[in-house]
């Protein structure tokens, strides 16, 4: 099962529901539904209605972030895993590099996953490395650190996904080559399978996806999916990655 997921980051309003009317209408009749399915992830003001909206339809609503606590409790504007799930959230996207630049910590992720899974969402853990960090070979180190330091064997992976964004690529337009993203995509299977000894998680690419580059991914069988960014934005551009990837 391959994943398209749609990181909306803040952007949307309630009408901005026809763009995922579209998409929804698109995955209804495409004749590869069933080899892939279609998560968004719009801003906390948005989930309620729109996973209320689809809730008998083909595409499931996600949070962009979590708080690191289980249920309720003093932090102003924090939303906690338990409250997401009970406005009809079924994913949730955790460690995006956004929030680590913010200040989310390894220590700070790893409760945000563990409360996320005791509330039956599942996890899209993101993780990624720097420019700096790239120039300086230091890419698997990082992505090995970033994994380890958060994910546990205790925690159910059947109910977590592993997303690799590349922070330099992060809608830079640069992608990594194919020879590249096949080797880092390996490495992080390798790391997964060490702390969960047999199945371990999908592992996704995210970083300037769009309808054009989509094609060479192909060729990459160890990859399960997409997380997208500004191409979520817009239907015709969502599609467009659906539809070329399966041409």
């Amino acid at each position: 099962m391959k994943y398209f997921i749609g990181n909306w980051k803040m952007f949307g309003v309630p009408k901005s529901v026809s763009i995922l009317n579209k998409i929804n209408s698109y995955y209804s009749k495409d004749k590869n539904r069933n080899k892939y399915r279609v998560i968004i992830t719009p801003p906390y003001t948005l989930i309620e209605s729109y996973s209320k909206y689809f809730k008998n339809k083909k595409i499931s609503i996600g949070a962009q972030n979590c708080y690191q606590k289980e249920q309720f409790s003093s932090n102003t504007a924090a939303i906690s895993p338990f409250m997401l799930r009970s406005v009809g959230a079924k994913y949730t996207l955790i460690g995006h590099s956004d929030n680590r630049f913010e200040g989310d910590t390894d220590l700070m992720l790893k409760d945000k996953v563990k409360y996320a899974l005791n509330n039956n969402l599942k996890v899209v853990f993101c993780i990624g490395e720097n420019k700096t960090e790239k120039n300086n070979k230091k890419t698997l180190s990082v992505l090995k650190r970033q994994l380890t330091k958060v994910l546990e064997k205790k925690f159910n992976k059947n109910n977590i996904i592993v997303a690799y964004e590349p922070i330099w690529s992060i809608g830079t337009g640069k992608i990594p080559t194919v020879n590249e993203l096949k080797k880092t995509t390996i490495y992080i299977k390798k790391i997964l399978k060490q702390i969960y000894k047999k199945n371990s998680p999908g592992v996704l690419y995210g970083g300037s996806v769009d309808g054009s580059n989509v094609e060479m991914f192909k060729e990459i069988r160890e990859i399960d999916g997409f997380l997208i960014g500004g191409a979520s934005k817009t239907s015709k551009k969502f599609i467009d990655i659906i539809r070329n990837y399966y041409r």
